[in-house]
């Protein structure tokens, strides 16, 4: 299984989709400084040491024991032509069993937004997912205002399903979300979203 940490790595067309590793630490950070403003609104609110080296460290730990034990696929995007971050994709809560599912996260960095990476991104780890990883289903959710991520979910194949009332913590609140899948055997037509 550790052998299997190394051998992680996910080719795009632009893209190198790789586990985090403990020299990214500063071009995290300053990305995630730098698109601050760009990320809060969709996202958890950031702990006081967010972007503190001790935070990333754990989060390298955390990658690293997920990927071992087979319950997360956490994975930054990076630039080939230029080795530059543009961001992170994980495939997180990874159900085995009947369930054979997992859920989908994502950010990029303000400066690479709207530039296909993550199009390229989704489609690499979904595809991974479904023919190495033998899931059936990728779940998604984002707020109903994130028009984007909206457009990228079902750009990239995910069909709406629903919404969670209060299903995540947002900027200090708890907000609903539009739910969107992916699935392996796919034969619903396309849901229309709300």
């Amino acid at each position: 299984m550790l052998g299997l940490k190394r051998r992680l790595r996910l080719e795009t067309e632009r893209l190198t989709l790789r586990p985090p590793q403990h020299a990214d630490y500063t071009p995290w950070a300053s990305l995630r400084r730098d698109s601050a403003d760009y990320l809060k609104p969709w996202e958890p609110t950031w702990a006081e040491d967010h972007l503190s080296r001790r935070a990333f460290t754990n989060r390298v730990y955390w990658a690293s024991r997920s990927v071992t034990a087979g319950t997360a696929v956490p994975l930054f995007l990076v630039r080939r032509e230029d080795d530059m971050l543009v961001g992170a994709i994980t495939l997180d809560n990874i159900r085995r069993g009947p369930a054979q599912a997992g859920t989908l996260g994502y950010w990029t960095g303000q400066p690479y937004a709207r530039q296909g990476y993550m199009s390229e991104a989704i489609a690499a780890l979904v595809h991974h997912a479904f023919h190495r990883m033998e899931l059936s289903r990728i779940e998604a959710a984002c707020l109903p205002e994130n028009t984007a991520s909206r457009g990228l979910l079902e750009v990239s194949g995910f069909k709406y399903e629903g919404v969670a009332q209060s299903y995540l913590q947002i900027a200090g609140r708890w907000r609903t979300h539009v739910l969107y899948a992916a699935l392996r055997a796919d034969r619903r037509g396309k849901a229309p979203a709300v």
